[in-house]
């Protein structure tokens, strides 16, 4: 079995990543018990606090089952609930591994909605890019989410739709400190809007290529805005 020493910075919290990658890698088996704290001790190098901590975090993920007595079996892993709750306080990682996700959805998905969509469906898009022109930053945020769905939903395919759904409802946390930032700056926001509006009209011309070139740069300009506001929401804590 491979795994790391634990370094001194947030050691329960390291104590818990490993744990969880050994589950999630099938070291250990749905309903198979734990080492116990003394052995997870000596396997991570670490003290019992950090372990107990660390289990206590994976218990309140749904991880694990915790039985007094008899110790700590894993739980039925469900990928979803792990990745929602790693995105409830997403770092620099997080984000750019998420963009990477979004760039090849997206990208590809935006090219098909040029080809598929319907008169309906553009009605609904330019509706949307009309409403967030006014909207405050609360209403944007959901009217964003709002214009990339309804272009999954022109694509035409509902696998993709439902992948959509999916990654909105996981940075649902992320997305409303990110609204929140860039409300501040007017020039921003309206520049944001403006590439809704750019991405939209290619779809309406049917130029595939042209709405994707469109969303690679939109998708890169959100990343960067996010990662901003964390690194400022970072440094504004210390």
């Amino acid at each position: 079995m491979n795994v790391e020493k634990i370094s001194s910075k947030k050691v329960s919290e390291r104590v818990g990543e490993q744990i969880e990658n050994l589950i999630i890698t099938g070291h250990f088996q749905s309903g198979e018990k734990l080492p116990s704290v003394r052995e997870l001790c000596e396997l991570f190098d670490v003290g019992r606090s950090a372990v107990r901590d660390a289990i206590t975090t994976m218990k309140g993920k749904g991880l694990v089952d915790v039985r007094h007595g008899e110790g700590t079996y894993v739980q039925s892993y469900d990928p979803a609930q792990l990745f929602r709750s790693n995105m409830l306080l997403p770092d620099m990682k997080d984000i750019e591994a998420l963009f990477q996700v979004r760039a090849i959805l997206e990208t590809e998905m935006v090219k098909m909605a040029a080809e598929n969509r319907t008169e309906k469906d553009l009605r609904e898009m330019e509706k949307t890019i009309r409403r967030m022109r006014t909207a405050c930053h609360e209403e944007n945020e959901t009217l964003d989410y709002h214009f990339h769905k309804t272009i999954a939903k022109a694509a035409g395919n509902h696998i993709l739709y439902q992948l959509m759904e999916f990654i909105s409802s996981t940075t649902q946390k992320a997305m409303v400190d990110f609204h929140g930032y860039i409300a501040e700056d007017e020039a921003i926001l309206s520049n944001i809007i403006n590439q809704h509006e750019q991405i939209f009209e290619n779809i309406k011309l049917g130029d595939g290529e042209g709405s994707s070139k469109v969303m690679h740069i939109h998708l890169e300009e959100v990343k960067r805005l996010m990662q901003k506001s964390i690194l400022n929401e970072t440094e504004s804590c210390l």
